[in-house]
């Protein structure tokens, strides 16, 4: 069960880095009016990773099954307006639905402090 956390970890961070870098190249068109121009394969691509975590969490973690679920939902409707529909600030507060639940996944699996035992200095 571990080893699967910890894999389930991993795709989780990888997933919000790349949500992260998809939002960032648009942060600096926030004041265009014109549309923004995602990938839409690269967003495809995402969202369907986000669906395959969702499925692999709701086995483990149901808590953390809930909020990658609530990112995928904010991914797919992202997708449904994706490309040419939203302005960039529009796109750039979408993107953001979807990372606050993805760090909030991320955080619901962090590790333990390491503890120490009772003579052990810190």
């Amino acid at each position: 069960m571990a080893t699967e956390l910890r894999q389930l970890r991993q795709t989780l961070i990888f997933l919000r880095t790349s949500f992260e870098a998809v939002q960032h190249s648009i942060a600096g068109r926030l004041d265009d009016p014109l549309p923004c121009w995602l990938d839409a394969s690269l967003l495809a691509m995402l969202s369907r990773e986000l669906k395959r975590c969702y499925h692999e969490a709701a086995l483990v973690n149901p808590p953390l099954a809930k909020q990658v679920l609530i990112a995928s939902q904010h991914s797919d409707l992202l997708l449904r307006q994706c490309p040419g529909v939203m302005s960039s600030a529009v796109c750039f507060r979408q993107l953001e639905g979807v990372l606050k639940p993805l760090n909030a996944a991320i955080s619901l699996l962090s590790y333990p402090e390491k503890r120490s035992w009772p003579w052990q200095r810190r």
